[in-house]
């Protein structure tokens, strides 16, 4: 076994699990400051929240596995479509990628650690309440919230106290969001290693930066929207209330200001990650590393000028509708400046196909086809006719689930050895992965046919000719469930037991960055005197 420098300057040995000094017991977790122990807890959690809106999501297709009500009633149903889409946003897929953020942020830029660690810590347990409120939601009186995961006014206003706890509980993660991001920000730009200037950073730590950036503009946006809401239920005003002046449709413009920027927030850490994993495995450098970093920047900066693409049908006038339709289809531009780039840098590239490189190239492949599916969506004579149908539906889950997904997951294979010291099974993880892709795209593709024939989404029932493309997406839903449980059985828990091949120090030979120059498992303090580092700010130089 060979034996390495650690960034202490001690010699550590790859075999040993070097903590130095790492807290032990409950406490170790309740009170932790340290960015790797709170980027497990973040990931944990993330990974919770994503089984309860998964069981959310199955019973919802139960329901529609055949015509006619079998399961849950029609407010039981909308309850369910509600909550599965708020818990898997704001409870899975965004505090996944914090937790990717804490664990690989402060190792790729030579930081010693995030730069307010109690913050850290705070933003963290502030999820528990808020995750336990949604959650707890549907044991209040008439049930959890059901106006739909964008809680459009009037509905709103008609709910009982659960839309109160989940107007509490969105203003709480919003908060937690709003520290993370500040957290982020100020990390990457004052504790950056010397020589590791800003156009020497990882792409995936670029994501992160303008990623904060989009999220401390916007989240306020939704904190408005939710307190006019509560005020409009208990105080007397009228914002969204016709009889007193106010205009449903105006909060439809409040919160797509925010949501449209929230669905970029979703996914530009996966094209981070993606952009690591790619060069890796085709062992060539990233094509277009200006050109990426740019093109993130603009897809942000354009994030908050298509909002109402959402809202081609609500009577906008057609000169409103031509401008979101020019902006929407003009952010397509950066993004297809990133899939080029990844496919640069494939091109010719010695490529081998381990389980990280798998999931990265199945995400480029289903969220290119969300993309297409969002572009025919932004032209608004097409969009009128397949507005809130299960056309939409398939779009936006080809862009989260195939995108955001299937990014998180290419990511725990690619730094798994890093983070718990051994390899994953290779064997385990490729059976995850078709498993996956292959049951993602038997639930999904069927909805566009669906959408197009006119089944409107958000419905307990349907007529009898909708039948057997309910039937394949449902029993694809259950297909994706279970692969998901496997994943967390039999791929997670080992690598968390220490089960498997010791990891080397780096695991894949042409992956770059200062994450690989740290042992594996990743010692509890690394970095506590900023590392010397090489011209272009991958390696550390002795």
């Amino acid at each position: 076994m060979s034996a390495v420098l650690d960034p202490h300057g001690h010699v550590a040995d790859h075999g040993h699990d070097d903590h130095h000094g790492a807290p032990h017991g409950w406490r170790r977790w309740v009170f932790a400051t340290n960015h790797k122990d709170i980027g497990t807890l973040y990931l944990l959690f993330a990974f919770a929240m994503l089984m309860v809106g998964g069981v959310l999501a199955l019973m919802i297709r139960a329901e529609l596995f055949q015509p006619g009500l079998q399961i849950v009633n029609p407010e039981l149903f909308n309850q369910l479509t509600t909550m599965h889409g708020l818990i898997m946003v704001f409870g899975a897929i965004m505090p996944a990628f914090v937790g990717f953020a804490n664990w690989m942020i402060p190792l790729q830029i030579g930081a010693s650690d995030m730069a307010f660690a109690r913050m850290n810590n705070f933003s963290f347990w502030l999820m528990i309440p808020a995750a336990a409120m949604l959650a707890g939601s549907f044991f209040m009186p008439g049930g959890a919230p059901a106006a739909g995961w964008t809680l459009y006014a009037p509905l709103t206003l008609q709910m009982g106290p659960s839309m109160d706890a989940g107007i509490f509980a969105m203003h709480i993660l919003g908060a937690s969001s709003i520290m993370g991001s500040i957290n982020i920000i100020v990390t990457i730009l004052n504790m950056r290693a010397p020589g590791m200037t800003l156009m020497k950073m990882p792409m995936f730590v670029w994501t992160w930066l303008i990623t904060a950036y989009l999220l401390i503009a916007v989240m306020p946006v939704l904190a408005g929207a939710i307190t006019m809401t509560l005020t409009d239920r208990h105080f007397g005003t009228t914002f969204f209330n016709p009889a007193g002046g106010g205009d449903p449709v105006m909060y439809q413009h409040i919160f797509w200001f925010f949501g449209h920027p929230e669905v970029y927030i979703m996914i530009l850490p996966a094209f981070g990650i993606v952009s690591h994993i790619v060069p890796a495995f085709a062992r060539k450098k990233l094509f277009g590393y200006a050109s990426m970093v740019y093109a993130t920047a603009s897809i942000a900066i354009l994030s908050f000028i298509v909002w109402a693409h959402h809202m081609y049908s609500t009577g906008m006038p057609v000169t409103g509708q031509l401008f979101f339709m020019y902006a929407t289809m003009l952010i397509s531009v950066p993004t297809g400046v990133k899939v080029f780039n990844w496919i640069a840098t494939m091109w010719r590239g010695s490529m081998t196909f381990e389980t990280p490189m798998l999931f990265a190239v199945g995400f480029i492949f289903v969220f290119t086809m969300g993309g297409f599916t969002g572009l025919i969506c932004s032209m608004a004579p097409i969009d009128t006719q397949i507005q809130d149908t299960y056309y939409i539906v398939a779009h936006f889950h080809y862009v989260l689930v195939a995108g955001s997904l299937f990014a998180m997951f290419a990511g725990f294979y690619y730094w798994a050895p890093k983070w718990t010291g051994v390899m994953v099974n290779e064997t385990r993880g490729k059976v995850h992965f078709w498993w996956t892709l292959i049951s993602f795209n038997v639930t999904f593709f069927p909805m566009h046919f669906l959408g197009l024939a006119g089944m409107p989404r958000r419905y307990a029932d349907y007529p009898m000719q909708f039948t057997d493309f309910n039937q394949i997406a449902s029993i694809g839903a259950f297909t994706f469930g279970f692969a998901q449980v496997y994943f967390f059985l039999f791929v997670v828990l080992p690598a968390m037991q220490g089960k498997g091949e010791k990891a080397p120090q780096r695991p894949w030979e042409a992956a770059e960055g200062l994450e690989w120059e740290v042992p594996s498992p990743a010692p509890f303090h690394t970095f506590e005197n900023p590392p010397k580092l090489n011209a272009d700010a991958t390696r550390i130089v002795a």
